[in-house]
């Protein structure tokens, strides 16, 4: 019995498996625009952990080019640390634009198919006013959140050549050679943040008119 409920519940999580997993949950009255809100809400949390996250790193890295005496390898494991957890961070990020669109996906196919399922023109023609503008809004939203994300990758990638460079090279000279990537991993730290920030705002938007 387990390993049947097992096979169920991996199922519903592959992508072959949505339209099941959304029938299941439409059957406990959750339709798609609920969960399609709830994953954005998810997103907008995991690119405000990013945020918090990215600027712990960049804290870290300015310390240990300010590094002033004490045990090297110690802040070379907390830069290190704070790589992997942007790493993961910027991870989540993905994982969960990913379902954003997923869902969003299957949502608007549904809305238009049930387009022709109208008998009233005047409803009919409401309801695809209503969908451009869904799609107008959501299109716009998905776009920053990808744009925010894509912003990562710069910072992660200097992080690691750092944290490498590092890793075989930890001596105050490697450190002082190691000044001049601060100014280039603040500016993107600071590029990210702006891009966050506009895609909170947009998923704020989309939330409030979805939930309208």
């Amino acid at each position: 019995m387990k390993t049947g409920l097992l096979a169920i519940a991996t199922c519903l999580l592959l992508s072959g498996c949505q339209s099941a997993y959304y029938s299941a949950w439409e059957k406990l009255g959750v339709e798609k625009r609920d969960i399609l809100v709830d994953r954005v809400e998810n997103a907008k949390e995991s690119q405000e952990e990013a945020q918090a996250q990215f600027a712990d790193a960049l804290e870290e890295f300015s310390a240990l080019i300010n590094f002033d005496g004490g045990e090297l390898e110690d802040v070379y494991d907390e830069l290190n640390g704070e790589f992997l957890d942007s790493q993961a961070a910027a991870q989540d990020v993905t994982d969960r634009i990913d379902k954003v669109e997923s869902v969003a996906e299957a949502l608007f196919a549904e809305w238009e198919d049930e387009l022709e399922k109208y008998d009233s023109a005047t409803l009919k023609r409401s309801s695809e006013q209503k969908l451009r503008s869904t799609r107008r809004q959501y299109s716009s939203m998905i776009k920053a959140m990808r744009k925010a994300e894509s912003r990562m990758d710069p910072i992660l990638t200097a992080l690691q050549d750092n944290v490498l460079y590092l890793k075989h090279n930890l001596n105050a000279n490697a450190i002082g050679a190691l000044d001049g990537e601060l100014k280039a991993i603040q500016q993107d730290v600071a590029r990210l943040m702006s891009e966050m920030k506009a895609a909170v705002a947009e998923s704020d938007a989309f939330i409030r008119t979805m939930r309208n």
